[in-house]
């Protein structure tokens, strides 16, 4: 294809799976959907290959469900699918590494009933049934409700017995079976678009766009990699456990126009929550070397090409199944600083110093009223690590991407009440540049009963590390008050509905000496 017509088909995917994404935001009927985003939607093409994704959604959903339609097509050769199936899982090892997380997958058929691609999106949900969330379970089926890779309709009618089962096995069947229905809406969205797209272009599927694209796309990141002095790079840093440290070491290998990450003498295993799939420590590696190398080009199969990512079995990066891995966020997120520190050396103006990385996701839970239970989860973000010629971003969510959720949507769909939300004063860490500064957060709940509350916090215990002679950020605290208690996070906990929770998270590290 010559140029100017590649890039108007390029714009146009672009917009078919944010026109797929906005349709699941509009139609979701929880806040952590609508208003967070903390979803990917993403097009493939019939061989299962990822040709685009659209620009609102997280690395750890993205990436993670790169391989998915892979995995279905093993299963569900081309021959057997039909017009109306569409497929659902939640399978931590295929897709995005923790039950919440529900991924819906619709083939799509053109209309001489020819398979032309997929439509896939991933989106996390309040509720999966199992503990109240925390990194507490001993294994996975602890954690929730598991749902291998099934139909959810086929040929156009509904499981009714898988969804009996998802209904029969969560505390709030209206809200995930409403976001189940936005996820369905979102696929239909996209596929009829894409469908729109084949007939302008004249195209029986989007096979030969799918071959220029991705060729095109691995091509330029190989160049990128051949800018960089081939070698060896390696990095290591600490995060907060359950009862003892996280390490993660990573060991880059450079050169042919490929890298290789390398994870070995990495924590083993940890019998709580904190374990982190293959496929989500897949999914961040990729993410981070974008970032550092190629945040221009576009993000698709091709991309994942030249990047090899190796972890032991049974290590804390790749745990074997039924490993709980509930809180597996907190560990993943601290991938991008582990592999800028491995780079610092040979990319120093490519890189950020560490920041708070892990999202902190703060769950409620407890009886309201003659409605039953209520079930609320706030993600919080702190400071981003400072930048080689600027201060760190303040209060963002990086590398999760995460929004924040505004006091007022928090308050109308929730029992809880924000009494104080700021920036923390001196949180980032000292440098030539500044680590961006965490939040300050006072909630009570006003139900007038005891509840559950489980924060799942990273940095508490290892504050964010500047670079090259930066300071670290402050480490984060989650304090009850009035007694001031500082509660040990990771953990479930039953408070007095008398009180009053304080959220600190982390600031990001500096960059440079102050000096």
């Amino acid at each position: 294809m010559d140029q100017v017509s590649l890039e108007v088909a390029w714009s146009r995917l672009i917009s078919i799976v944010n026109e797929q994404a906005a349709a699941l935001m509009r139609t979701s009927v929880t806040p952590v959907v609508r208003e967070a985003g903390d979803l990917s939607a993403c097009l493939y093409d019939a061989r299962g290959r990822m040709l685009a994704q659209a620009t609102t959604g997280t690395p750890g959903h993205i990436n993670s469900i790169s391989e998915i339609v892979f995995e279905l097509l093993r299963r569900h050769p081309p021959a057997t699918l039909r017009p109306g199936d569409i497929f659902l899982t939640n399978d931590p090892w295929l897709t995005s590494g923790q039950l919440n997380d529900l991924t819906v997958i619709t083939p799509v058929f053109s209309r001489s009933a020819t398979l032309v691609g997929f439509l896939a999106n991933c989106c996390h949900h309040y509720d999966i049934g199992g503990r109240i969330r925390s990194a507490e379970a001993r294994d996975v089926f602890e954690e929730g409700l598991y749902i291998p890779l099934l139909k959810l309709y086929e040929a156009g009618k509904p499981n009714e017995t898988l969804l009996a089962m998802l209904k029969g096995n969560v505390r709030h069947p209206e809200l995930v079976l409403g976001d189940l229905e936005a996820q369905i809406a979102g696929n239909e969205v996209g596929a009829a678009a894409l469908l729109g797209l084949l007939d302008e272009l004249g195209l029986e599927e989007p096979g030969p766009l799918a071959d220029e694209i991705i060729s095109r796309s691995e091509r330029a990141f190989r160049e990128r990699i051949g800018a960089v002095p081939t070698g060896a790079y390696e990095g290591e840093v600490y995060g907060d456990g359950y009862d003892e440290p996280i390490r993660l070491r990573v060991r880059l290998e450079v050169g042919e126009g490929q890298i290789v990450a390398d994870f070995s003498g990495s924590s083993p295993q940890s019998r709580y929550g904190l374990n982190v799939v293959l496929n989500y420590t897949r999914a961040y590696t990729v993410f981070a070397l974008k970032c550092a190398l190629a945040p221009d080009i576009p993000n698709n199969a091709g991309f994942f090409g030249p990047i090899k990512v190796r972890a032991s079995e049974g290590s804390i990066l790749n745990p074997r199944r039924p490993a709980p891995v509930s809180a597996r966020a907190t560990v993943g997120h601290l991938i991008p600083s582990l592999i800028f520190r491995a780079l610092a050396g040979a990319l120093p103006d490519r890189v950020l110093a560490a920041g708070a990385d892990g999202l902190w996701i703060i769950h409620f839970y407890g009886e309201r009223d003659a409605r039953g239970p209520f079930s609320f989860t706030l993600m919080l973000s702190g400071g981003v690590g400072a930048r080689p010629n600027k201060d760190g971003l303040s209060a963002t969510a990086f590398p999760s991407g995460i929004s924040g959720v505004s006091v007022e949507v928090v308050e109308a769909t929730s029992p809880l009440l924000i009494l104080e939300k700021g920036l923390r004063d001196g949180s980032g860490g000292e440098g030539r540049f500044r680590g961006g500064l965490g939040q300050r957060l006072k909630v009570r709940v006003r139900t007038g009963k005891p509840f559950w509350f489980a924060p799942i916090t990273q940095r508490v215990r290892h504050p964010a590390p500047g670079l090259f002679g930066g300071g670290d950020g402050a480490p984060g605290r989650v304090l009850v008050l009035p007694g001031g208690e500082e509660l040990k996070t990771k953990q479930q906990r039953l408070l007095g509905p008398e009180a009053e929770i304080l959220l600190e998270t982390p600031g990001g590290g500096g960059y440079g000496p102050a000096a």
